[in-house]
């Protein structure tokens, strides 16, 4: 089987083409996989360091104004359909498999008027723009969530998959996890609280939690906290303005990165977070009570759908991103700590939409739709 898996940007977008891709090589050896992406994004690391070839063209996502920017855009990504289609055209694929980002208009349409199948998967409660406008065009269509079915009425065909991810629920033993907060640098006394921003970071959950670290608001609980690489230094900084050492925060552990991402995940008590669909599937499947802050100005507020899926199941606490306070988060992270029946209860609803063998349905699709 000859794949080409389009993808780009961001790590929710290329890690799931990622996952497909492995679970191809694992059931043939011999199948030969090409992602497509841009220059710009995260796929420049990820997909070289997964060990695929890829190769680059020009897309942008284009919005209603009329600009010359806006104009500009729209001749690249132009030429971009042009060089998909001939990258199409000499790799010879059985199927393109689109998994998010604006790469994937220029390369399902390309691969639709080549009249190759063509499979796309979508991460997000709330389907993105590209999704919606290449439904007709695309073959299967993957979801992650049961609501994004209805709001995709033009797909030929939808299949309700879930989003592939490496987190897992470990069942760990007492010495194990002893073992895991040990490193973590934290101690069994007092809940945990993991809090992230994405790969990146988040300035404003970052801005919340030096506010919680500056007023020691944190006294019930322990806090684990990834800034993200490029924001680190930034909060270095400013808890030095205060006279804070940032390796010395009492009940807390701040670190630019969280590289043992599932033992963490599995030994915290709540989670603190973005809302990306990846880290919606995470807390589903660990079954972990969150309090979540959509990202907002994203297409189709697709975050705040996102956390709105938990959240309509009692299993997160949603607050937005304008109203983000210290204190506001103190008290939501409190409300959940301190109440151990409804920390249970939010954790097992979370659980009720786990997803499973999810890898193993995708790849089930892809021979159906090669076939």
């Amino acid at each position: 089987m000859k794949v080409i898996i389009a993808a780009a940007g961001t790590g929710g977008h290329i890690n799931p083409g990622i996952a497909i891709a492995n679970k191809i090589k694992q059931e043939q050896k011999q199948a030969e996989i090409l992602f497509i992406g841009t220059t710009r994004g995260l796929e420049n690391d990820l997909v070289p360091r997964a060990g695929y070839p890829l190769k680059t063209i020009e897309a942008y996502g284009l919005s209603k104004q009329i600009s010359w920017q806006n104009i500009k855009r729209f001749i690249k990504t132009m030429k971009g359909y042009s060089e998909a289609k001939k990258i199409i055209q000499e790799f010879k694929p059985d199927i393109v498999i689109g998994t998010g980002g604006y790469i994937c208009g220029a390369t399902i349409t390309a691969a639709h008027h080549l009249h190759i199948p063509t499979m796309l998967h979508e991460s997000n409660a709330f389907p993105g723009k590209a999704v919606k406008l290449l439904a007709k065009k695309t073959n299967t269509i993957l979801v992650s969530f049961q609501d994004a079915i209805a709001r995709i009425p033009k797909a030929n065909h939808i299949v309700y998959t879930g989003t592939p991810t490496k987190i897992r629920k470990r069942e760990y033993p007492l010495a194990k996890q002893s073992e895991i907060v040990k490193q973590i640098g934290l101690t069994q006394l007092k809940p945990i609280v993991l809090i992230f921003g994405g790969s990146q970071g988040a300035q404003k959950i970052n801005e919340a939690i030096l506010g919680i670290i500056e007023n020691k608001l944190n006294k019930d609980y322990q806090i684990i906290w990834a800034t993200g690489p490029k924001q680190y230094d930034v909060v270095k900084e400013k808890l030095e303005d205060r006279n804070i050492n940032i390796n010395y925060v009492e009940n807390t552990k701040i670190v630019p990165y969280i590289y043992q991402m599932e033992e963490v995940m599995n030994v915290a008590d709540v989670i603190v977070s973005r809302s990306g669909a990846m880290t919606i599937t995470e807390i589903s499947n660990l079954g972990k009570p969150s309090v979540l802050i959509p990202l907002p100005n994203v297409s189709g507020n697709h975050q705040y759908y996102n956390a709105k899926v938990l959240e309509d199941l009692g299993a997160a606490k949603i607050i937005l991103n304008d109203e983000l306070q210290a204190v506001t988060l103190n008290e939501t992270i409190k409300d959940i700590i301190l109440h151990p029946k409804q920390k249970e209860e939010m954790g097992r609803k979370a659980n009720t939409i786990a997803t499973y063998e999810v890898e193993k349905k995708i790849y089930q699709e892809v021979v159906h739709l090669v076939k």
